[in-house]
């Protein structure tokens, strides 16, 4: 196997939506690293059944400026 062609498996902590911080193992920045959540499986639709609109970088308001006018009510 060739040397040095891996990248640097180290120990990090995840922080969840909810606060709560669990340590793994990951190629994600520098060891000690804090990887911070926006969506997780306690907060994702597909695991919890629960659909809600994210807006982000206002698409959301977007759409709804250029089809406000089709007689749809919010």
């Amino acid at each position: 196997m060739k040397q040095d062609i891996h990248p640097d498996y180290h120990e990090i902590t995840v922080i969840m939506t909810d606060g709560s911080e669990f340590k793994t193992r990951s190629t994600y920045g520098k060891p000690g690293d804090t990887l911070r959540l926006d969506i997780d499986p306690k907060t994702h639709p597909a695991w919890t059944g629960v659909h809600r609109l994210v807006d982000t970088g206002g698409q959301l308001a977007k759409f709804n400026k250029r089809f406000q006018g089709l007689g749809i009510k919010n």
